[in-house]
């Protein structure tokens, strides 16, 4: 009798400690979750118009991370600073910035460092390299990323590269995205635009797989063939193989946060980002 009072308090007291437990460990499953966020490129002209209440709107849709591009870089520390206090209030960060070449040589690098610094970013990304003239003039660019990479590194951030269909498109038989993973750090992150690689013939799972750990984050960008399609397609609408993606990116790639990304569409800017992080909870869950 006693035996069977003491295992009933036993399995009650095992059962309590696991109901207690269920939403821990679910919060614990959440908190893995990789962060959704919005490269602010498409929605330039309402950040243009306003910057605060674009972002706010943006925060309150749903999105956890935002990316400023370019013109950030005419910013005053001040300002940047201004910038990040309204993040903090939203709830949201700014993991990354999207940089012209500038950013990446003589007094632009401290320029960045400042700003980046100032916004609470993680990684200076190099959003283009311009016009590379062969696979030698790549490994220059290179060589740029990489000394810079060192000064990042020295300040807490980290530098990185984001694609388009140029670096993808081989150059002598070789693909220039492939001369700048081989000849920068290993903590120098590839953002990879996924549209513009598929759009290149390239198989972004595949290079994901090739680079693991270093597909620290991915510009979610769809596309499909045709001359109506292309980018104008909504996240979802195109020929990339997302959960494919995803489950690559979060084995392999080391992926820290994903991005949305669109160059225009059917609808205005605000209700397409909107449209799209819903398509991207149904597909991603």
């Amino acid at each position: 009798m006693f035996a069977m009072i003491s295992q009933s308090r036993t399995s009650r007291r095992g059962f309590l400690a696991a109901a207690a437990a269920a939403p821990l460990a679910l919060a614990a499953r959440k908190s893995k979750r990789v962060p959704i966020g919005l490269e602010l490129f498409s929605v330039r002209e309402d950040l243009a118009k306003d910057l605060n209440g674009t972002v706010t709107a943006v925060a309150k849709m749903g999105y956890q991370v935002v990316e400023f591009f370019a013109p950030y870089f005419t910013w005053t520390p001040e300002y940047a600073k201004e910038v990040r206090g309204l993040m903090d209030g939203l709830g949201i960060r700014c993991n990354s910035t999207h940089n012209g070449p500038a950013s990446f040589k003589g007094d632009g690098i401290a320029k960045a460092i400042e700003l980046n610094e100032a916004l609470g970013t993680k990684f200076i990304v190099m959003a283009s390299a311009g016009r590379v003239q062969g696979l030698d003039g790549w490994r220059k660019v290179a060589d740029t990323l990489t000394a810079a990479s060192e000064k990042f590194r020295a300040a807490g951030l980290r530098g990185g590269y984001h694609n388009h269909q140029t670096e993808f498109t081989p150059v002598d038989g070789k693909r220039p995205i492939e001369i700048l993973a081989a000849n920068t750090p290993k903590d120098f992150m590839l953002q990879l635009d996924v549209g513009t690689c598929v759009e290149a013939g390239s198989d972004p799972v595949a290079w994901i797989n090739a680079n693991p750990g270093r597909i620290n984050c991915l510009h979610l960008k769809d596309w499909a063939p045709g001359a109506d399609k292309g980018y104008k397609v909504l996240f979802g609408e195109g020929v990339v193989p997302w959960k494919k993606v995803f489950a690559a990116a979060e084995s392999k790639g080391g992926v820290e946060y994903y991005l949305i990304e669109q160059e225009g569409s059917r609808y205005a800017p605000m209700e397409t980002v909107e449209k799209c992080l819903a398509a991207y909870r149904h597909i991603h869950g």
